[in-house]
C-alpha cells in the first residue's frame, strides 16, 4: 500500500512568533536598503536637474526622478506595512510570555499553598499560648530566686522606713545649712590651716638679746634666746 499511495509525510510544526517575526524583520531590512538606494539615485537626479537648462533635457531627467520618486513611496508603504506586521507580533509575543508567567505564578502559589496548609496542622495557637504560659511563670520563678539570692545578710528586716527617711531629711538639712554660706558644702571645701598657736595660748618666742634683770650678773654666758647656757658635760674616755 505504501508503494502505491506513498507514505504519509510529518506535518512541519507551525512557525513561532519569533521566527514569524525575525522573517519579516528581514524582509524590512531588505525593503529598506532598497529605498536608501533609490535616495542616492533620487540625489543624483536633483544635482542633474540643477546642472541642466529648462528643455528636452531637463524634463528627461525629470521623468526618469519621477520614476524613482514612485519606487520609493512604493517600498516606503512595504516596509512601514512590515513594521506593522512586526509590532503585532510583538504585543502577541508579549502577551504570551504574560500568560506563561501567571501560570508559573498560580503553580507556586498552589504548591506553597499545600505546604502552608501542611505546616498550620502541626502548629495550634492553644499549644503557643499555654507556651507563652509557662515561659512567663519561669521568668517569674527566676526573677524570685535572683531576688532570694541577691538579699543582704546584715540587714535586719525590722528597720522602720519611716525613720530612715526622717534621718535623710535631717541630712539634706543639715547640709543646706552648709551650703548657705557660699552654696560649696563643708566637705567639699577646702581645708584651712588651723592656728595651733593660738588655741595653745604659747608665747611668742624673743628676739635678740633680752635685758639682764637686777640682781643678776652679767657674768654667765647665754644662748641666742637669752637664756642661760646649760654647761657642756664632760665627755669621759
Amino acid at each position: 500500500m505504501k508503494r502505491v499511495f506513498g507514505a504519509k509525510k510529518d506535518k512541519e510544526p507551525p512557525p513561532s512568533i519569533g521566527d514569524a517575526s525575525d522573517r519579516i524583520n528581514k524582509r524590512g531590512d531588505t525593503v529598506e536598503e532598497k529605498i536608501k538606494k533609490l535616495d542616492v539615485e533620487l540625489n543624483r537626479y536633483k544635482e542633474q536637474i540643477k546642472k541642466t537648462r529648462p528643455g528636452p533635457a531637463q524634463e528627461a531627467v525629470k521623468a526618469r526622478a519621477m520614476r524613482v520618486l514612485k519606487q520609493k513611496r512604493m517600498y516606503e508603504g512595504q516596509r512601514d506595512m512590515l513594521y506593522n506586521q512586526t509590532f503585532n507580533l510583538d504585543q502577541v509575543a508579549f502577551a504570551s510570555e504574560g500568560i506563561k508567567d501567571a501560570q508559573q505564578t498560580m503553580t507556586a502559589l498552589k504548591s506553597a499553598n499545600k505546604e502552608l496548609k501542611g505546616m498550620m496542622k502541626t502548629v495550634k495557637i492553644q499549644d503557643i499560648d499555654n507556651l507563652q504560659d509557662e515561659m512567663m511563670d519561669l521568668m517569674d520563678v527566676s526573677n524570685e530566686i535572683q531576688e532570694t539570692l541577691g538579699r543582704s545578710y546584715s540587714v535586719p528586716d525590722d528597720i522602720d522606713e519611716e525613720e530612715l527617711m526622717g534621718e535623710l531629711d535631717a541630712l539634706e538639712a543639715d547640709m543646706g545649712m552648709e551650703t548657705e554660706s557660699d552654696g560649696v558644702p563643708s566637705y567639699l571645701q577646702p581645708d584651712r590651716e588651723s592656728d595651733l598657736d593660738g588655741e595653745l595660748n604659747l608665747p611668742s618666742a624673743p628676739i635678740g638679746h633680752a635685758g639682764v634683770p637686777a640682781g643678776r650678773s652679767n657674768g654667765r654666758a647665754e644662748d641666742e634666746l637669752g637664756l642661760p647656757a646649760v654647761p657642756r658635760a664632760t665627755l669621759r674616755g
